[in-house]
């Protein structure tokens, strides 16, 4: 008991650390439709990406070898806020206007709309599928988590205990256990398969966790109202964090780890945004990165394990893929998040 919670008193040190300024090459391609904050993309196993128009209604597939994009409309007043595809291929959106999760047939456009329970789960906001091919999501304003069995049809959800959480990122690590970011407050929720949720309070009741990625070495969080990085070590209860710019010239929102377990993040206060990575065996930040056209604010990013890159939506109307740097260090599951492993 007294070595973990020095373990947890030692994890709460905040440590500046100096960044790298080297910059990551960045490709990016107009969305043919304008205004319409393309946003959330998903990988296909054909290697096209997915993503949806958040103010368009549509759905959208891009196709990195021809260049050509291909839109699907979806139902009106939907207002999608994410694009999920799942290990059997099949094309998922949140439709968080108007209270449903749905299925897009790729080839003929048609849609499957599945309602939310009355009353209940009323803004869908990200999804993330678990082993047994069920999909989680937040429920941003509800409060509240769903889960969605694709083979029985049923949808069950647990309420947030704290009122206003704002559950918003959502991940699931290999252990079938889901990690949620509460970003009206400063906590992360667990939740086991069988629905039982867990508030964790993060070190400072200032901090307002966005996004979430994992790697090796725990739940990592991005702090989007004071800039910090951070990271949650499940084994042993402690924190780590890390600032890279004060929380006036930060704003950090999208995140993804690639597959050597480095973190990447963007900070969206800035204008141009800036991609920042970090290496958590060094503990430096590098690869710094102004994002063409601006961005106004990347809001999910997904990591390209084919072709060591991440792809993301922007503000400004367009589709980016930035290039990143080799790996240094040995590949790590994506998901393997319970053990320390030699973690700083």
């Amino acid at each position: 008991m007294i070595r973990m919670l020095l373990a947890f008193v030692l994890g709460l040190m905040l440590v500046p650390v100096q960044a790298q300024e080297t910059s990551v090459g960045i490709d990016h391609w107009q969305v043919e439709w304008p205004n319409t904050r393309p946003r959330d993309p998903a990988l296909a196993a054909d290697g096209r990406v997915w993503f949806v128009g958040q103010t368009g209604d549509y759905a959208a597939v891009f196709d990195p070898e021809t260049e050509t994009f291909r839109r699907y409309d979806l139902p009106e007043g939907a207002g999608p806020h994410t694009v999920y595809i799942t290990r059997d291929q099949e094309i998922w959106y949140a439709g968080n206007r108007d209270a449903h999760l749905g299925r897009i047939d790729p080839q003929t456009g048609a849609i499957e709309r599945i309602a939310m329970p009355q009353g209940q789960l009323k803004d869908p906001h990200t999804l993330y599928e678990d082993s047994k091919g069920r999909l989680w999501f937040t429920a941003q304003w509800a409060n509240q988590i769903g889960r969605y069995d694709r083979d029985s049809g049923e949808i069950r959800y647990v309420d947030v205990p704290t009122p206003k959480a704002r559950p918003y990122g959502i991940l699931i690590d290999a252990q079938d256990t889901v990690w949620v970011a509460l970003f009206g407050t400063h906590k992360l929720a667990r939740i086991t398969p069988d629905m039982q949720l867990t508030e964790i309070e993060l070190p400072r009741s200032e901090a307002r966790p966005r996004r979430l990625a994992v790697n090796a070495c725990g739940i990592w969080y991005v702090d989007y109202a004071e800039g910090y990085l951070g990271r949650y070590q499940p084994l042993t209860g402690g924190f780590r964090e890390w600032r890279h710019s004060p929380a006036a010239q930060a704003g950090p929102y999208a995140m993804a780890a690639d597959a050597a377990g480095r973190i990447w993040f963007v900070e969206t206060h800035p204008d141009p945004n800036r991609l920042v990575g970090f290496d958590p065996d060094s503990e430096r930040f590098f690869g710094v990165s102004p994002i063409p056209g601006g961005a106004g604010a990347v809001r999910h990013m997904v990591y390209d394990p084919s072709h060591h890159a991440l792809w993301f939506g922007t503000d400004t109307n367009r589709l980016m893929r930035a290039d990143l740097p080799p790996m240094q260090a040995p590949a790590v599951p994506a998901q393997a998040a319970t053990a320390d492993r030699g973690c700083n």
